[in-house]
Parts: C-alpha cells; sequence; structure tokens
C-alpha cells in the first residue's frame, strides 16, 4: 500500500519506517527541512534502538522516503497518517490541538476521494470529530474516512512494540477502513496480535486512560516505597508479593524517583482536562499528578539532608528513563536545579542526553564517562537505570571517591553487595547501609 505520514517526529519517524518495512511504499512528511534533509541520508535525530539501520535498509530497498511536500505525498496515497505533536498547551494542562488542525485543514485541499485519514497522534475525546468537521468544511464534495488509532510505543522499544503490541487499537465503523486498516497491520495480525475496532471516542479515550493507569501505578509503588523506609519493609518484597497476584500482575512497580517522559504527565494533565470539560471530575488523577511532583521535591530535599551543602557530587543519567535521549519531565530536571541552588558542585553523565538548550543544568560540568563523574565525588547519585551502569567497576568506584556513598534512586545494586564494598548507600524503599 502507499502510505503517507505527515509528521516524522518519534512517532510518525517509528510508524512509517515499520510499515515501510513491512513491504509497504510509506512517505514521511515533515515541514522541517533540516529534519527531513537528514533522515534522506539515512540518519535520524533521536535516539532509538534498531532505529538507524531500518531507516537505511528500507531507503536503499526504494520503500522508504522523505519530503516536505505534503500534497506530492497525498497525490499518491489515499492512506494518510497524522502523526504531529499535541504537548500541554502553554495556556493550560490540555492537549494543544493547534498542529493537528492546521495539518487538517492542509490536507483538506489535495486528498483524494475514499482517503483514510488515520489519527496517530494522542488526542483527547472528540478530536478526530472536529477533524472530520474542518476538512468536510474546506472540502465538503471529497469522500473521507477519519479513524482513530492511537500509538503505543515505549522509548527505548518502540520497534519491538509497533511489531509485537499488546493491541492494535482503531475507531471506526467504516467497513472500508477496517479492511484497508487490516492491510496495513497484515504482519501483526498474522501474528495473532489482537486487533480491537471500536467508536473513534472510546478508541481516544483508551490512550489516556492507558498512559494515566500506568502513571497511577507508579505512584503507588513509591508511595508504597516511602512507607517501607519508615516500617523496615523492603518494597522490592512487596513489588513481587502483589505483583503475583494475577489481577495486578508485576509491570510498572519499580519504585524510583516518579514518572517524566513526553506522554504520561502530558496524557493525565489531559485527561484531568477532558474530566473538567465533560463535568465529570478526575480526582484520582489530580492526586496522581500532584504525588508525581512532590516526590522530585522530595528526593532533591533528602539528598541535601544526606550530602549537605558544598559538596562535590556525580550524576549518573539525566533522560527521563534508559534507553533513550529524552529529557521531558524527567525527574532530573527537578531534582539537580535544588541541588546547585545548595552550592553543589555537579557532573554528570548519560550515555544518550540531548546537552543543548538543557538550561536547567546551567553551571553543572558534562563528563565523558561513569568514572570522571565518581572521581573525587562526595556522592554518587544515581537517577537512571541505564544497563551500563550495572556493569560499573564498584571496587574502582569506591577507590576514586572522595567518599564512598550512593544514593540510588532505581534500586539498581543489591543490598548484600553494597554491604560487603563498605558503601554508604541509600535506596528506595529499602533499608539504609550507613558505615558511619
Amino acid at each position: 500500500m502507499n502510505i503517507t505520514i505527515i509528521g516524522s517526529g518519534y512517532v510518525g519517524l517509528v510508524t512509517g519506517v515499520c510499515l515501510s518495512d513491512a513491504g509497504h511504499k510509506v512517505i514521511c512528511v515533515d515541514k522541517d527541512k533540516s529534519k527531513i534533509n537528514i533522515l534522506s541520508k539515512g540518519q535520524i535525530p533521536i535516539y532509538e534502538p534498531g532505529l538507524d539501520s531500518l531507516v537505511k535498509k528500507n531507503i536503499k530497498a526504494k520503500n522508504l522516503s522523505f519530503s516536505t511536500n505534503i500534497e506530492s505525498s497525498l497525490n499518491i496515497s489515499k492512506i494518510i497518517f497524522i502523526a504531529v505533536g499535541t504537548p500541554t498547551s502553554l495556556e493550560g494542562d490540555n492537549a494543544d490541538l493547534s498542529q493537528i488542525y492546521s495539518c487538517a485543514e492542509e490536507i483538506s485541499h489535495s486528498i483524494q476521494d475514499e482517503s483514510i485519514i488515520i489519527i496517530k497522534s494522542t488526542v483527547p475525546v472528540g478530536t478526530c470529530d472536529r477533524i472530520e468537521e474542518i476538512i468536510s468544511e474546506k472540502n465538503p464534495d471529497k469522500k473521507f474516512e477519519v479513524v482513530s488509532n492511537p500509538e503505543f510505543l515505549r522509548e527505548g522499544s518502540a520497534i519491538n512494540d509497533f511489531e509485537n503490541p499488546d493491541r492494535i487499537i482503531v475507531g471506526t465503523s467504516n467497513l472500508k477502513a477496517i479492511e484497508s486498516i487490516k492491510e496495513i497491520y497484515k504482519r501483526q495480525i498474522e501474528k495473532e496480535h489482537p486487533i480491537i475496532f471500536t467508536s473513534r471516542r472510546s478508541s481516544e479515550l483508551i490512550k489516556y486512560a492507558s498512559n494515566s493507569m500506568l502513571a497511577m501505578r507508579i505512584i503507588f509503588i513509591n508511595e508504597i516505597a516511602d512507607l517501607c523506609e519508615k516500617v523496615g519493609a523492603n518494597v522490592e518484597d512487596i513489588a513481587n508479593g502483589i505483583g503475583l497476584d494475577k489481577r495486578i500482575g508485576p509491570h510498572f512497580l519499580n519504585a524510583g524517583p516518579g514518572f517524566g517522559g513526553s506522554c504520561f504527565p502530558k496524557d493525565a494533565r489531559a485527561l484531568i482536562e477532558s474530566g473538567e470539560e465533560y463535568n465529570a471530575p478526575q480526582n484520582l488523577l489530580k492526586a496522581v499528578i500532584d504525588g508525581n511532583e512532590k516526590r522530585k521535591l522530595n528526593l532533591g530535599n533528602r539528598i541535601l539532608e544526606i550530602i549537605g551543602e558544598n559538596k562535590k557530587v556525580g550524576i549518573l543519567g539525566v533522560t527521563f528513563k534508559a534507553n533513550t535521549d529524552d529529557m521531558r519531565e524527567a525527574p532530573s530536571l527537578s531534582i539537580i536545579p535544588m541541588l546547585l541552588k545548595s552550592n553543589i558542585n555537579i557532573s554528570i553523565y548519560d550515555p544518550e542526553a540531548n546537552k543543548e538548550n538543557i538550561n536547567e543544568f546551567h553551571g553543572a560540568e558534562w563528563k565523558e564517562d561513569p568514572y570522571s563523574v565518581a572521581k573525587n565525588s562526595d556522592c554518587l547519585i544515581i537517577l537512571t537505570e541505564w544497563n551500563e551502569f550495572k556493569e560499573l567497576d564498584l571496587k574502582k568506584i569506591k577507590d576514586i571517591m572522595a567518599k564512598p556513598t550512593i544514593i540510588d534512586f532505581r534500586n539498581m545494586f543489591s543490598l548484600k553487595d553494597m554491604e560487603n564494598l563498605n558503601f554508604e548507600y541509600h535506596s528506595v524503599g529499602r533499608y539504609t547501609i550507613n558505615t558511619k
């Protein structure tokens, strides 16, 4: 099938590349000329494991191309994915839909009859209805169908998530659209991954409800971790014990510094706003957002209580999670500024973090490896669970530190190992090893 993807950001690019790898002829369109130039050369502007090789492979196979011209791409394609950004609005917590509505207006002049417009962007309830209205107002003679098809990609494992989804959600009742969607996702369907057809509004809401549920689980286990520290329990035992309950399951029960990234905070806030709009308050979600913000500040204060002021501190990991360069709403953006304001001398190492335009870290020094960060530091703080941190030579780390103190907000090391190595070791929801 000939497919146009409008928006070559994270979601659009992964979607386009994976569909091209399935044999479809895909054009990824974006207004950013510099981005398109980079992509056309087989390079990618983001970090996502395995994506660069798939881009090169499918460009070579002539299944994948990139363009800034929407009109020309629509001339050869009746299948149109819209995957533009819907960030949190600057005026409030609702989703900013300006890009998606602008896109709807633009394509209205160029779409062919019987086009199927598939909304991949995460959008509030009713957005697909409004997109349909915009296109119909601009081009009342055209026959088309708007379909909701939310993405469920996790940064760091996006290719596998696309190829082996837990489910494919499609909001439409149009039979022709259903057949086209089945052809688009033929590879996934053949592998017996579930595909669920719903109304458009149900499909839109499923995405927000899914991410908000996961955000709630994270905050729940973090609050349980706080209680564990007070009563002398181990949060890992708690997570294992409740996770074996089939009604609960083991996922998203890792205590840590709170959630961040481009999805959970944004989607939870947008769902709260939808609740306000339709007079169905989402009070539990309000508490989740509030709890997540307070947690970051509480952890910053906890660090200061442990180390005091005017110390030299090394930070390992600043992205919101491992296997991504994404810094959006990362806990580090709240914690590190607190430390800098307390005259803490900070050095940072992260394997993939985009160092540009991170004003929050002004005054910190970036290093090229973990050992440079640890050298002569009074404390080493782990904020992101990169696998390479698990492989650190902890004996070497201890020898080069001014004081062997680790604050591990990802529980990457065993308590027994830390005791044997005689570290002062603070983690989340577990007892403290104090060598004083």
